[in-house]
Protein backbone atom coordinates (compact mmCIF):
# COMPACT_ATOMS: atom_id res chain seq x y z
CA UNK A 1 0.00 0.00 0.00
CA UNK A 2 2.94 2.33 0.65
CA UNK A 3 3.57 2.55 -3.10
CA UNK A 4 -0.07 3.01 -4.06
CA UNK A 5 -1.60 6.17 -5.34
CA UNK A 6 -4.99 7.07 -3.95
CA UNK A 7 -8.04 8.47 -5.72
CA UNK A 8 -9.77 10.12 -2.78
CA UNK A 9 -12.45 11.77 -4.93
CA UNK A 10 -13.51 8.54 -6.65
CA UNK A 11 -13.44 6.96 -3.21
CA UNK A 12 -11.12 5.09 -0.89
CA UNK A 13 -11.67 2.97 2.21
CA UNK A 14 -9.16 3.80 4.95
CA UNK A 15 -8.84 1.30 7.79
CA UNK A 16 -7.52 3.18 10.81
CA UNK A 17 -6.32 1.79 14.14
CA UNK A 18 -7.86 4.55 16.25
CA UNK A 19 -5.59 5.80 19.02
CA UNK A 20 -6.68 6.07 22.65
CA UNK A 21 -8.32 9.35 23.72
CA UNK A 22 -9.18 10.42 20.16
CA UNK A 23 -12.83 10.76 19.17
CA UNK A 24 -13.89 9.21 15.88
CA UNK A 25 -14.82 12.72 14.72
CA UNK A 26 -11.30 13.98 15.46
CA UNK A 27 -9.78 11.16 13.39
CA UNK A 28 -12.09 11.99 10.47
CA UNK A 29 -11.27 15.70 10.73
CA UNK A 30 -7.53 15.08 10.86
CA UNK A 31 -7.45 12.83 7.80
CA UNK A 32 -9.89 15.06 5.91
CA UNK A 33 -7.54 17.99 6.50
CA UNK A 34 -4.55 15.94 5.30
CA UNK A 35 -6.40 14.87 2.15
CA UNK A 36 -7.59 18.41 1.37
CA UNK A 37 -4.08 19.73 1.86
CA UNK A 38 -2.63 17.02 -0.39
CA UNK A 39 -5.18 17.62 -3.17
CA UNK A 40 -5.24 21.40 -2.79
CA UNK A 41 -9.03 21.48 -2.49
CA UNK A 42 -11.41 23.14 -0.05
CA UNK A 43 -13.86 20.24 0.23
CA UNK A 44 -13.85 16.47 0.14
CA UNK A 45 -16.24 14.01 1.68
CA UNK A 46 -14.82 11.85 4.48
CA UNK A 47 -16.94 9.87 6.93
CA UNK A 48 -16.69 6.90 9.26
CA UNK A 49 -18.74 3.71 9.36
CA UNK A 50 -19.30 3.33 13.09
CA UNK A 51 -18.22 5.42 16.08
CA UNK A 52 -15.66 4.29 18.62
CA UNK A 53 -15.65 5.89 22.08
CA UNK A 54 -12.58 8.01 22.94
CA UNK A 55 -11.44 5.39 25.48
CA UNK A 56 -11.64 2.62 22.87
CA UNK A 57 -8.99 1.74 20.32
CA UNK A 58 -9.02 -0.35 17.18
CA UNK A 59 -10.69 -0.51 13.82
CA UNK A 60 -12.30 2.65 12.48
CA UNK A 61 -13.53 2.37 8.88
CA UNK A 62 -13.28 5.66 6.97
CA UNK A 63 -14.66 6.33 3.50
CA UNK A 64 -13.75 9.16 1.14
CA UNK A 65 -15.38 10.69 -1.90
CA UNK A 66 -17.99 8.52 -3.63
CA UNK A 67 -17.26 5.63 -1.25
CA UNK A 68 -19.14 7.57 1.46
CA UNK A 69 -22.34 6.35 -0.23
CA UNK A 70 -21.46 2.85 1.03
CA UNK A 71 -21.24 3.86 4.70
CA UNK A 72 -24.80 2.79 5.56
CA UNK A 73 -24.06 -0.71 4.31
CA UNK A 74 -20.88 -0.91 6.38
CA UNK A 75 -22.71 0.36 9.48
CA UNK A 76 -25.07 -2.62 9.44
CA UNK A 77 -22.23 -5.16 9.70
CA UNK A 78 -21.51 -7.22 12.81
CA UNK A 79 -18.59 -6.11 15.00
CA UNK A 80 -15.94 -7.98 17.01
CA UNK A 81 -14.50 -6.48 20.18
CA UNK A 82 -11.95 -7.50 22.78
CA UNK A 83 -11.47 -5.81 26.11
CA UNK A 84 -11.67 -5.96 29.88
CA UNK A 85 -14.59 -5.81 32.31
CA UNK A 86 -13.65 -4.85 35.88
CA UNK A 87 -15.90 -6.43 38.49
CA UNK A 88 -16.66 -4.85 41.85
CA UNK A 89 -17.45 -1.27 40.91
CA UNK A 90 -19.80 0.76 38.71
CA UNK A 91 -19.42 4.16 37.08
CA UNK A 92 -22.14 6.47 35.71
CA UNK A 93 -20.69 6.21 32.18
CA UNK A 94 -20.22 2.42 32.48
CA UNK A 95 -16.51 2.91 31.65
CA UNK A 96 -13.52 4.92 32.90
CA UNK A 97 -14.78 8.28 31.63
CA UNK A 98 -16.31 8.81 35.08
CA UNK A 99 -15.23 7.81 38.59
CA UNK A 100 -16.45 4.71 40.43
CA UNK A 101 -19.66 5.63 42.26
CA UNK A 102 -20.48 2.29 43.93
CA UNK A 103 -18.46 -0.71 45.08
CA UNK A 104 -19.71 -4.30 45.29
CA UNK A 105 -18.68 -7.65 46.75
CA UNK A 106 -17.15 -10.15 44.31
CA UNK A 107 -16.35 -12.97 46.75
CA UNK A 108 -19.41 -14.99 45.68
CA UNK A 109 -18.45 -14.97 42.00
CA UNK A 110 -17.16 -18.30 40.73
CA UNK A 111 -16.16 -19.48 37.26
CA UNK A 112 -19.39 -21.50 37.11
CA UNK A 113 -21.45 -18.40 37.93
CA UNK A 114 -19.55 -16.36 35.34
CA UNK A 115 -20.21 -19.00 32.66
CA UNK A 116 -23.89 -19.28 33.60
CA UNK A 117 -24.45 -15.51 33.52
CA UNK A 118 -22.44 -15.17 30.32
CA UNK A 119 -24.82 -17.60 28.61
CA UNK A 120 -27.73 -15.25 29.43
CA UNK A 121 -26.23 -12.70 27.06
CA UNK A 122 -25.89 -15.03 24.07
CA UNK A 123 -28.58 -14.51 21.45
CA UNK A 124 -31.05 -11.67 20.91
CA UNK A 125 -32.21 -9.44 23.76
CA UNK A 126 -33.19 -5.86 24.59
CA UNK A 127 -30.35 -3.57 25.65
CA UNK A 128 -30.56 -0.04 27.07
CA UNK A 129 -27.80 2.30 25.84
CA UNK A 130 -25.69 4.14 28.44
CA UNK A 131 -26.86 7.65 29.27
CA UNK A 132 -23.33 8.77 28.45
CA UNK A 133 -23.85 8.06 24.76
CA UNK A 134 -24.44 9.95 21.53
CA UNK A 135 -28.09 8.87 21.36
CA UNK A 136 -30.42 11.85 20.95
CA UNK A 137 -33.09 12.65 23.55
CA UNK A 138 -35.33 15.66 22.85
CA UNK A 139 -32.90 16.83 20.20
CA UNK A 140 -29.83 16.72 22.45
CA UNK A 141 -27.07 14.15 22.75
CA UNK A 142 -27.68 11.99 25.80
CA UNK A 143 -24.15 12.55 27.13
CA UNK A 144 -24.72 16.32 27.15
CA UNK A 145 -27.74 15.93 29.42
CA UNK A 146 -25.95 13.31 31.55
CA UNK A 147 -22.94 15.56 32.09
CA UNK A 148 -25.31 18.36 33.10
CA UNK A 149 -26.70 16.08 35.81
CA UNK A 150 -30.11 15.60 34.19
CA UNK A 151 -32.04 12.37 34.77
CA UNK A 152 -32.80 10.93 31.35
CA UNK A 153 -34.11 7.61 30.12
CA UNK A 154 -33.16 5.86 26.90
CA UNK A 155 -35.26 3.23 25.16
CA UNK A 156 -34.06 -0.35 25.09
CA UNK A 157 -33.47 -1.77 21.64
CA UNK A 158 -32.83 -5.25 20.25
CA UNK A 159 -29.23 -6.42 19.89
CA UNK A 160 -27.67 -9.79 19.13
CA UNK A 161 -24.54 -11.39 20.58
CA UNK A 162 -23.29 -14.55 18.89
CA UNK A 163 -20.01 -14.95 20.81
CA UNK A 164 -19.04 -13.86 24.34
CA UNK A 165 -15.81 -15.51 25.49
CA UNK A 166 -14.39 -14.89 28.97
CA UNK A 167 -10.88 -15.23 30.38
CA UNK A 168 -10.86 -15.16 34.20
CA UNK A 169 -7.11 -15.48 34.81
CA UNK A 170 -6.90 -11.86 36.04
CA UNK A 171 -10.07 -11.93 38.19
CA UNK A 172 -11.69 -9.56 39.16
CA UNK A 173 -10.59 -8.30 35.75
CA UNK A 174 -12.42 -10.31 33.10
CA UNK A 175 -10.89 -10.26 29.63
CA UNK A 176 -13.43 -10.92 26.88
CA UNK A 177 -14.11 -11.30 23.19
CA UNK A 178 -17.53 -10.38 21.80
CA UNK A 179 -19.09 -10.84 18.35
CA UNK A 180 -22.20 -8.68 18.20
CA UNK A 181 -24.72 -6.94 15.98
CA UNK A 182 -24.61 -3.27 15.05
CA UNK A 183 -25.76 -0.92 17.78
CA UNK A 184 -24.54 -3.10 20.65
CA UNK A 185 -23.02 -1.05 23.46
CA UNK A 186 -20.21 -2.99 25.11
CA UNK A 187 -20.31 -0.54 28.01
CA UNK A 188 -23.92 -1.53 28.65
CA UNK A 189 -22.97 -5.19 28.31
CA UNK A 190 -20.31 -4.74 31.02
CA UNK A 191 -22.73 -2.92 33.32
CA UNK A 192 -25.56 -5.40 32.81
CA UNK A 193 -23.17 -8.33 33.22
CA UNK A 194 -22.16 -7.00 36.63
CA UNK A 195 -25.78 -6.62 37.70
CA UNK A 196 -26.61 -10.15 36.56
CA UNK A 197 -23.76 -11.39 38.76
CA UNK A 198 -25.43 -9.69 41.75
CA UNK A 199 -22.45 -7.36 41.85
CA UNK A 200 -21.29 -4.40 39.77
CA UNK A 201 -18.96 -3.89 36.82
CA UNK A 202 -17.64 -1.37 34.36
CA UNK A 203 -15.75 -1.49 31.08
CA UNK A 204 -12.05 -0.77 31.62
CA UNK A 205 -10.63 -1.48 28.15
CA UNK A 206 -12.09 -1.91 24.66
CA UNK A 207 -10.66 -2.61 21.23
CA UNK A 208 -12.56 -3.17 17.97
CA UNK A 209 -11.00 -6.09 16.12
CA UNK A 210 -13.35 -6.34 13.15
CA UNK A 211 -16.28 -4.67 11.40
CA UNK A 212 -17.93 -6.91 8.83
CA UNK A 213 -15.19 -8.11 6.47
CA UNK A 214 -12.73 -5.44 7.65
CA UNK A 215 -10.06 -6.58 10.12
CA UNK A 216 -7.74 -4.69 12.46
CA UNK A 217 -4.79 -6.61 10.97
CA UNK A 218 -5.30 -4.64 7.74
CA UNK A 219 -5.46 -1.24 9.43
CA UNK A 220 -2.76 1.43 9.76
CA UNK A 221 -2.13 3.77 12.66
CA UNK A 222 -3.26 7.38 12.30
CA UNK A 223 0.39 8.45 11.97
CA UNK A 224 0.97 5.93 9.19
CA UNK A 225 -2.11 7.13 7.28
CA UNK A 226 -0.89 10.72 7.51
CA UNK A 227 2.46 9.59 6.07
CA UNK A 228 0.78 7.59 3.28
CA UNK A 229 -1.45 10.52 2.30
CA UNK A 230 1.41 13.00 2.30
CA UNK A 231 3.57 10.77 0.10
CA UNK A 232 0.86 9.46 -2.24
Amino acid sequence: MENSSFDFRAGEILLVDKPLNWTSFQVVNKLRWEIKHKLGVKKIKVGHAGTLDPLATGLLVLCTGKKTKEIDGFLSADKVYTGTITLGGTTPSYDLETEIDQEFDVSHITNDLLASVRDQFIGEFEQTPPIFSAKKVDGKRAYESARAGKNIKLRARPVRITQFDLNTERFPLIDFRVHCSKGTYIRSLAHDFGQALNSGAHLSALRREASGDFKIEDAHTLEKWIELIQHS
